[in-house]
């Protein structure tokens, strides 16, 4: 099927409600704990629980795509995220908030899983990296915007407003999806098992050594991501007494090493192998988050040096990433949703881990952050010695 040039700027639209549903929020944690009563450090639980809903839920949600196709799924799962939104800016307290974050994160799924089996059903190798670099590209305009805009938001109107925006984004979705998106999934291929026949697909997955090292590398490096994306409020507003909007602008220049790296991997890819990049990228990363720590234990010094090595340890996932995904998925065509789905699931279990973590652990300093971001890259290192060479 040939590619519409304008699909992967919709599935980065789509695929994008991750990072607005994350990142926006992220400058009001302060606010929320003050708003709604809560421990220095609790509003990160709201964030694990995100984490633990995409969990579940790119686990339905991929079985669903294979079963049912992929614009059902898409269609239901942005509506339950646009009304759980909802309920997160009416949410009293922070119990409510929590459990509002799962039910989003359940239904928004289905746009973080189903537009990688999109770019499956479409291409596969080369080509495929080189439309999920795109779709990286379009994606990472959330990241770099959402923070700003978060802080922006709280400043005038309160942090019940950054849920009710996200609300809006979550029709929006919709409406893109019931009116653009085509059906890339033919009924010849779609798959209806039951559940011993769905367990036996995910042990097969599970059996193949390139899904798992690449999957691994995934999930240690979104251990390492969510470590800080849950561990930098804290830090830089609460211990460096950044301003949320000043907060927001560094967010973003994070994500932009994130995104600029990912569109530059598509021509070192060609250049010196997808391999290579991965290996490069897994190591350099694993140097910076050394140094990370070391900053972060004499918690001293310009709070721009940490951020440098953050930045480092993001550009670096801009190249590993992709790839990853592509190598993960390669040899899973018959059933590149629920290999998708069971990808994101292991991620986001970890992502929940990493998030629960740094909220317990918070104690208004970069240790924490720190020693999460180290342990997630020395797991992707590891997970790159394990990856099959060809």
């Amino acid at each position: 099927m040939p590619v519409p040039f304008w699909l992967p700027a919709l599935l980065g639209f789509l695929t994008a409600v991750g990072p607005v549903s994350t990142d926006m929020y992220l400058p009001a944690f302060p606010a929320i704990e003050a708003s709604l009563g809560g421990r220095p450090g609790a509003a990160q639980v709201t964030l694990a629980t995100w984490f633990l809903g995409l969990a579940a839920g790119q686990m339905t949600q991929g079985t669903l795509a294979d079963r049912l196709g992929r614009r059902t799924p898409l269609l239901a799962g942005t509506a339950l995220y646009t009304l759980a939104s909802a309920g997160c800016a009416l949410a009293p307290d922070l119990f409510t908030l929590a459990l509002m974050r799962a039910l989003a994160a359940f239904g928004g799924s289905a746009s973080m899983v189903i537009p990688r089996a999109v770019v499956r059903d479409l291409a596969d190798g080369q080509e495929a990296a080189r439309l999920m670099s795109r779709l990286f590209l379009v994606m990472g305009a959330a990241p770099i915007l959402a923070p700003t805009l978060g802080g922006f938001v709280l400043r005038f109107a309160g942090w019940h407003a950054i849920f009710w925006i996200a609300a809006v984004y979550g029709v929006i979705c919709c409406a893109l999806v019931w009116r653009f998106l085509p059906e890339t999934l033919p009924l010849a291929r779609r798959t209806r098992i039951g559940a011993g026949g769905l367990l036996s697909r995910f042990a097969t997955i599970l059996r193949e050594r390139g899904f798992v090292s690449h999957t691994l590398m995934l999930g240690c490096t979104g251990f390492a991501m969510f470590a800080y994306l849950g561990g930098s409020p804290d830090t830089f507003i609460v211990r460096f007494g950044l301003a949320p909007s000043r907060f927001g602008i560094l967010f973003g220049a994070c994500a932009a090493g994130f995104i600029g790296a990912s569109q530059l991997n598509p021509r070192l890819g060609a250049w010196l192998g997808a391999g290579t990049v991965m290996r490069a990228a897994v190591r350099v990363a694993l140097a910076a988050s050394v140094g990370l720590v070391g900053f972060a234990a004499a918690d001293a010094g310009p709070w721009w040096a940490l951020a440098a090595l953050v930045w480092v340890c993001m550009a670096c996932m801009g190249f590993s990433n992709p790839n990853a995904m592509v190598g993960a998925l390669s040899r899973h065509a018959a059933h590149a949703g629920s290999a998708s789905a069971l990808m994101g699931t292991l991620q986001y279990l970890l992502a929940a881990m990493s998030g629960l973590l740094v909220g317990l652990a918070a104690d208004h300093t970069a240790r924490p952050m720190a020693a999460l971001i180290f342990l997630g890259s020395l797991g992707a290192a590891a997970a790159d010695l394990f990856r099959p060479r060809r």
